[in-house]
């Protein structure tokens, strides 16, 4: 694998800089940085340009800190969204944190702590270990996986109890590929973050469907690292979703940070590390479920068809006409707070989500609407999954699209 692949799965792709510089290019001067604490002027076009360069040169810092994922989606008391487990669907409410040690493109390691558990990945060189200490597993993988899907760090698969590592500089990176031609981007004051100056892009969508006020990425005034990023909804004062560093060093991690030694009497098992197969095994799933997406950048939304078991309410209760959030019962531990963070199941994820959600109707047909500050979600009758941070109009679109 080439180092410019590693390079990538760190910084933001220069190719989505180049996209979002030619944008800022052929609009209107852009006003220099100000505010306190004060870096060097730049324009928006400098900064990104000036990022671009440094990540084309593969010179990725070493550093280590701690991570703070806040999400505050005006989502439902859903199973699996309270507690601090490693399922990606915990990261959709509350505050987790995420440690990082990154070393070079060969040596990193991410530790995501849990109420009473935690999940860390340790890569050095050509080994990679995942250890699970909830389930008292260690699995070993050898190879260098996560490249050749993008991932900001490497991955074992997409079976992975640890989320794709949701770091500010992967968020940026998704910020980015949405930017475009229906984006104004400009410069706002300097802040502070971790500690540490730093410039702010702000990215604010053109388009009327869009749920998103901006994004705002912090970037280091020394290394040009993004510190922080943070996505804001129409109308609101407080991010809705927020990913930043809390404490950041940037010099060389010891060593015996990324070393790994399974537990006396943990359970040893060996993984296969290839993300193309992975790739490819996603693109198998995708299809069979046909699954796609509709639109693009910031109007984009995700088509995809329900487990069958589940359109119907899975566990068996029928929500598509009696439903109400008022008296439910919490059937099959979907009753909010005692849900595991973990052990929710599809079912009766879905089962609450119904609950919860409006009925609704049109030409592209009938379902249930779920809306939040910086979400739509639409569950049609039909057994099809439609959702994106747009208006619900713009779901009615891609659901009628998709018939």
């Amino acid at each position: 694998m080439s180092k410019r692949a590693r390079a990538v799965r760190w910084g933001v792709p220069v190719a989505a800089v180049a996209v979002v510089a030619a944008a800022v290019g052929t609009g209107p001067v852009i006003a220099a940085v100000q505010g306190d604490p004060s870096l060097p002027d730049r324009t928006a076009q400098q900064l990104l340009a000036d990022m671009a360069g440094s990540w084309s040169s593969r010179k990725v810092p070493a550093m280590s800190g701690t991570v703070v994922e806040t999400a505050s989606l005006g989502l439902p008391a859903l199973p699996g969204l309270s507690g601090g487990g490693a399922s990606a669907l915990s990261l959709l409410s509350g505050s987790h944190q995420l440690k990082v040690w990154y070393g070079d493109e060969d040596r990193v390691r991410l530790m995501l702590p849990g109420e009473m558990s935690e999940t860390d990945l340790i890569v050095n060189g050509d080994q990679v270990w995942l250890w699970d200490s909830a389930a008292n597993t260690a699995t070993h993988f050898t190879g260098h996986p996560g490249a050749a899907t993008g991932s900001p760090v490497p991955l074992p698969s997409a079976a992975s109890p640890l989320p794709t590592a949701l770091t500010p500089q992967h968020a940026a990176q998704e910020a980015l590929r949405a930017a475009g031609g229906d984006t104004r981007i400009t410069v706002a004051g300097d802040v502070t973050v971790a500690g540490r100056a730093a410039y702010q892009v702000v990215l604010t969508p053109k388009t009327a469907t869009s749920l998103v006020r901006d994004v705002r990425v912090a970037i280091d005034g020394e290394t040009l690292i993004p510190l922080r990023v943070q996505v804001y909804a129409k109308g609101a004062a407080e991010p809705a979703f927020e990913v930043g560093f809390d404490s950041v060093t940037f010099s060389a991690p010891a060593p015996e940070n990324f070393t790994f030694t399974p537990p006396a009497g943990a359970k040893v098992e060996e993984g296969r590390a290839s993300a193309a197969a992975g790739h490819e095994a996603d693109k198998a799933r995708e299809a069979a479920d046909g699954t796609r997406i509709a639109g693009s950048g910031w109007d984009s939304v995700l088509v995809t068809s329900l487990p069958t078991a589940d359109a119907k309410g899975g566990s068996g209760a029928s929500p598509a006409d009696g439903a109400s959030g008022n008296g439910a019962s919490p059937a099959n531990g979907a009753g909010g707070n005692g849900a595991s963070a973990d052990g929710a199941s599809p079912a009766s994820l879905l089962d609450t989500a119904l609950r919860s959600a409006t009925r609704v109707s049109g030409p592209w047909g009938s379902g249930r609407l779920l809306r939040t500050k910086l979400l739509s979600v639409l569950l049609t009758d039909d057994g099809r999954l439609v959702a994106g941070a747009v208006t619900p109009e713009a779901l009615y679109k891609a659901a009628g699209a998709a018939r």
